[in-house]
């Protein structure tokens, strides 16, 4: 299956640069891949390629490889099953280290480990005695043995290859660890607990551990090489926290900038924050494209806090920014800067009919034009583009929207028993106590009852219908539910998407022969449902134009954000400014979803409801816009335009 990688336009000119220069402001190395597939490819032939070198030059021992638990090593472990496979490695001569796990936990079905060896250890040749786990059912009285122990045969790994966490955390070594500290056990905070139950335990915290046993950052820093992972924009700020910033206990990974062999190896999202990425000209020579130029004077802009049409000669010569005054003035650069920033300014996302097109990011013809919004979760329509979506609805376009997934994960327990009461008050059957029963039948780390599930995915299916509704669609015509395979896992790790996947999305393609698609454009979680299904749309429209399809030639694809970060502003393509009271509207379509207000199983560590993420975002594009000298709107939600 393919990935999908956002288009590059300008930037820096990295053939050729000496590294110094290319990671002058990095305090660990960083190298940067379009994905995380791409950067554990490369992992897993370092891994090889040490393994392979060790075993030539010290016959008779064994390689000590340190692995991550979570999310991070997903694709690494398939690169090296698939490795493996084709005889490129044995794991005979391996010993392996895991750095953490839940404590006490009875059997790794439970823990955090139960990945290592779905996805790599079951699937190769390791011997059992060369697996070397952190797991103890010992009394709290006995397991500070267990954790010497364990620090005695972990420390000197030849390689430890580690998962950064969103706050910089390594291992369970968290905000606040001593860059001292060994294998021991440590107890989780609050928030920590929150994020251990959304990634392990479909949300439920009562079923979360206290505590857990890790390695510490002294065990990693004896380790003679480190690599550390970051992949999703959620991992941006502390990724640039830990490379760029000074050694802080507030980001663990920080303390490893002594290490003398050490690279970080990160996505494009996760690396979103660096220098060499926010302001390449501060690194080296550049690509001037028009996107890229206006990129550097928006930094500009809101480096020396003017508006575009301010900025002055001496703005841009104090700022690195003289290699662009060679080809043009300053006063031309802002004047073009300035009108190319304005024209992505529409409130006809459809295009308006009668209109000179010179300008506009949509053209005006046809009209009206058939519309399709993908939304990857039930709710993602209406928080990531409601405003759009009302838009194009009210003038006059065909707008159909398709929900690629069920979201039944994300309905709460106590929601299903509510809606259960309401039937029975209603007089529609007595399956209160049924359902109870079903939910107190669910166990730790294991896929939901399928019976749940169907209850979830219906109230989900009501609540997404009842906010097309506010929007005047027709919810019998217009709205799609596609119950992708690859979400109907029962749990949080879902199934590989499959040409099954592709196909029913193919069906719908063919079915409307949609002018516009709007879809989700958020890589925050690399193996996510928002990447998932927004790769499976692009091959499923890749298929269909090597099948003859040519009405997709003139398809536009749009792309959207989720509800946490929104598109930097250098690169957008079309913006829409929302009115005072259509962002009430929207507010009142996100409200639609109850299921999701105040008790959503998997809300992260933002405290603030979707519509306030969605509303504050949208607002403060609409600043960012007032600020650099265009009109002032209540809010925008911005598009890029994929082709």
């Amino acid at each position: 299956m393919k990935h999908f990688t956002l288009p590059k336009d300008g930037g820096l000119l990295e053939t050729n640069l000496p590294g110094n220069i290319l990671h002058s402001y990095e305090n660990i190395v960083t190298e940067i891949y379009p994905d995380s597939t791409d950067a554990s490819d490369k992992i897993a032939d370092i891994i090889i390629k040490s393994v392979n070198d060790f075993t030539a030059t010290n016959p008779g021992r064994k390689f000590k490889l340190g692995l991550t638990t979570g999310a991070s090593p997903v694709s690494l472990y398939k690169w090296l099953t698939r490795r493996y496979n084709e005889g490129k490695i044995s794991f005979k001569n391996i010993e392996v280290f895991s750095i953490d796990e839940f404590y006490p936990i009875v059997n790794l079905s439970e823990g955090r480990n139960r990945r290592l060896f779905q996805e790599l250890l079951d699937l190769v040749d390791i011997p059992k005695e060369n697996i070397h786990i952190p797991l103890s059912t010992d009394k709290e009285d006995k397991v500070t043995q267990f954790c010497s122990d364990f620090e005695k045969i972990s420390r000197g790994l030849d390689l430890l290859v580690i998962g950064v966490g969103e706050h910089g955390e390594i291992g369970f070594n968290e905000a606040g660890a001593s860059e001292k500290s060994r294998t021991r056990t440590v107890r989780f905070s609050y928030q920590s607990r929150k994020r251990q139950a959304n990634n392990n335990f479909n949300g439920n915290i009562k079923h979360t551990p206290e505590t857990a046993i890790t390695i510490g950052v002294d065990t990693m820093m004896s380790a003679k090489r480190i690599i550390l992972m970051a992949w999703g924009e959620e991992k941006a700020e502390a990724v640039k926290a830990i490379v760029e910033d000074g050694i802080t206990p507030a980001y663990p990974a920080s303390f490893l900038q002594k290490h003398d062999n050490i690279t970080l190896f990160a996505d494009e999202t996760a690396s979103s924050l660096l220098t060499r990425i926010v302001s390449p000209w501060l690194v080296g020579p550049c690509i001037w494209t028009p996107k890229f130029v206006r990129k550097a004077v928006i930094w500009l802009c809101q480096t020396v806090h003017k508006p575009i049409l301010k900025l002055t000669q001496k703005d841009y010569l104090e700022n690195s920014l003289g290699e662009l005054l060679e080809t043009r003035t300053f006063d031309k650069i802002n004047i073009d800067v300035f009108n190319d920033l304005q024209h992505t300014i529409t409130g006809w996302p459809g295009g308006k009919p009668g209109s000179r097109e010179e300008y506009r990011p949509v053209k005006a013809s046809p009209y009206p034009k058939t519309v399709l919004i993908f939304s990857p979760h039930p709710d993602d329509d209406v928080i990531s583009m409601g405003g759009t979506f009302i838009r194009l609805v009210e003038q006059g376009h065909n707008v159909h929207v398709a929900y690629q997934t069920s979201g039944d994960l994300a309905v709460h327990d106590d929601v299903v028993l509510q809606h259960m009461d309401a039937a029975m008050e209603l007089g529609f059957g007595d399956r209160f106590d049924e359902v109870k029963a079903l939910i107190e039948s669910k166990r730790p780390g294991m896929p939901e009852p399928k019976e749940l599930l169907k209850l979830k995915g219906a109230i989900r299916r009501s609540e997404a219908k009842s906010a097309d509704r506010s929007f005047g669609l027709d919810d019998k015509r217009n709205v799609h539910f596609l119950n992708l395979p690859f979400y109907e896992s029962g749990g949080v790790a879902k199934l590989p998407r499959t040409q099954a996947d592709l196909d029913i999305i193919k069906a719908l393609l063919r079915q409307l022969k949609p002018d516009q698609i709007y879809m989700a454009g958020d890589l925050a979680d690399p193996h996510g449902t928002h990447r998932v299904c927004t790769e499976a749309a692009l091959e499923s429209i890749e298929q269909l134009k090597e099948e003859g399809e040519m009405w997709l030639e003139k398809t536009n694809i749009w792309l959207y954000r989720g509800a946490w970060m929104e598109w930097e502003l250098g690169r957008v393509d079309m913006a829409v400014p929302l009115s005072p009271d259509e962002l009430i509207k929207k507010r009142h379509a996100i409200f639609r979803h109850l299921s999701q207000k105040d008790i959503v199983p998997f809300p992260g560590d933002d405290p603030r409801e979707f519509w306030q993420r969605a509303e504050e975002r949208t607002q403060n594009t609409a600043r960012l816009y007032d600020e650099l000298g265009m009109a002032e709107y209540q809010a925008m939600e911005v598009f890029l335009r994929l082709c």
